[in-house]
């Protein structure tokens, strides 16, 4: 079953959203599944205690830590 709803983007979001899409060959909608997933992601592990970042991967150092979600 799909569930479809309608959000109110400002316009500058609205073209970074577009944006994304061109570049990764998609489509607004899948942008937003991924970021939803993301963030559902990201809820979940900070409950657990862990952090939500971005990893430099060759040193595996957290380069800026993602606080708020």
């Amino acid at each position: 079953m799909s569930v479809r709803f309608n959000v109110v983007l400002s316009d500058d979001l609205n073209r970074e959203i577009d944006r994304v899409a061109h570049e990764a060959e998609t489509n607004k909608s899948e942008i937003l599944r991924k970021a939803l997933q993301l963030f559902l992601a990201a809820r979940d592990g900070t409950k657990r205690g862990l952090k939500f970042g971005l990893v430099e991967p060759t040193t595996g150092q957290m380069q800026t830590e993602i606080i708020g979600l």
